[in-house]
Formats: C-alpha cells, structure tokens, sequence
C-alpha cells in the first residue's frame, strides 16, 4: 500500500493514514486501500478492534485539491462511480463486525470529519478543530449526512453542515461528534488502552451483533425493530460466547475474550 500502514498489536487492528505531506487529504487511490485494509482486519481472527489513526498533525482536510479538481472534468457517470467509492467505505466501517476507534492527533475537516463521524468511537485531543466545510466551496455534505444524523441531532447537525463552520473539541463532544477528550500526550496510549479493554472484556461477536442491530432498527417501524431484537436476542442464546460468558459469571470467574 501506498498511503495505508497496517500492523497489529495483538488482538488490536491499527490502520494509519500516511499522507502527512498532504494533510492526509483522501483521493480514490487513497479510499481504496482504507477499503481494502478494514476488509482484512474484519477477516482477521485475531484482531477484535481496530484504531484508525494518522500520521502528521492532521487527522485528514478531506479531499484533496488536484482530485477535487480532476472531478470537474468527469462525466456523470464517472462522479456517481466516484461517490459510490466513498459510499462504500463509511458503510464498510459503519457495517463492519467490529469495534473501530478513531484515534484524532489533529483537525479532521470535510471528508477527514466524515471518517471520523463513521467510526464508533472517535477520541481526540482539545487542540483539534472539526468541521463539514463541503458548503463553503459550492460542494455538499451529501453521503456523510446520512451518518450523522444518525450521531447526532438533526437541529445539530443543520447547525455543522449549513454553516461549515469549524468547531473546537469540546464543542464536538458537548454534541456528541467525539467520545472523549484526552491531552495529546497520552491520546495513543488511552486509545490503545481502551482498545485493549474493549478486546478482552467484551464478546467480539457480541459486540459485532449488537453493532448490527443497531444499524438495523433505525430504519424500521417500532414492531418491526422489536421483533428483530427479540430474534436476535433468541438466536444469540445459543451462541458459543453466550454460553460461555454466563458459565463464566455463574461460576464466578472472569471471562477473557
């Protein structure tokens, strides 16, 4: 890969952004690897987290100019091929089967927030700024949208993407954008802290189910959300790591996933 480092730490998944010359800006070659980089993880048996992070003091200003440039002469068809590629990778990240973590050392602006606002936790730093600046160049918020308001409110969200303007990160946790606000000299370290506990305390598969469903419920009508859940929560009964968390609590010891 060329704009993607991967590595694993134990059981944690850790997807870097290694453009720092530029700002860790996204183009197609660089949504790409993204997809291909959660795809092996998701598959990867040994991984039970995964930290998205990025090299530089920037998390990501989005889009890249010369490739916003580029579009202008694409067809069409070309754009929609474009924005699909896009549309895959937060619905990748929002829809994979396991916890990710945002880890944000910087600004993340545009499409940068847009990542990050997929992910299911973000924690960042006070010093970093965020923002959905797509209106302030005669673009649109569009597929990002979609996500957050799922995350947030709408009148909050209106507030964001109307505006974009950039926030500070108290603000983005007061509405919650970001999970957490840590000092930038122990964000790595509560991250992968965090991420550890997730691993080993919580059912990975329990984790991805529930992630699942809650994707599922929000576009259904109340009966039909709560006779998912009651299939759902049937199903998992019978589970493998059902069965050995509750002989674990019975027995009154510890479960290690």
């Amino acid at each position: 890969m060329n704009f993607i480092l991967q590595e694993k730490k134990g059981v944690i998944g850790i997807i870097t952004l290694n453009r720092p010359d530029k700002r860790n800006a996204l183009n197609s070659l660089v949504i790409e690897e993204l997809k291909e980089a959660f795809s092996d993880f998701e598959t990867d048996e040994e991984v039970k987290v995964i930290i998205l992070r990025a090299n530089g003091s920037v998390f990501s200003a989005g889009a890249d100019l010369q490739y916003l440039q580029e579009l202008q002469n694409n067809s069409y068809q070309e754009n929609l091929a474009d924005s699909n590629n896009m549309k895959e990778l937060f619905l990748k990240i929002y829809n994979l089967k396991k916890v990710v973590i945002a880890e944000v050392q910087g600004h993340a602006i545009a499409g940068g927030c847009g990542l990050m606002t997929v992910c299911d936790y973000a924690i960042s730093v006070p010093e970093a700024k965020f923002g959905y600046t797509e209106v302030k160049i005669g673009f649109i918020p569009a597929i990002v949208l979609v996500f957050l308001l799922r995350k947030i409110s709408e009148a909050r969200a209106k507030e964001l993407l109307l505006s974009g303007q950039l926030i500070e990160s108290a603000r983005a946790y007061e509405i919650g954008l970001l999970s957490k606000v840590v000092p930038a000299n122990n964000l790595t370290e509560y991250v992968e802290s965090f991420a550890t506990d997730l691993a080993i305390a919580n059912s990975a598969s329990s984790m991805g189910m529930t992630k699942k469903l809650i994707s599922e419920v929000q576009g259904m009508d109340l009966e039909a959300a709560l006779n998912l859940a009651a299939e759902t929560n049937a199903r998992v009964r019978d589970s493998e790591d059902c069965k050995k968390g509750i002989a674990g609590f019975l027995d009154g010891e510890k479960v290690i996933w």
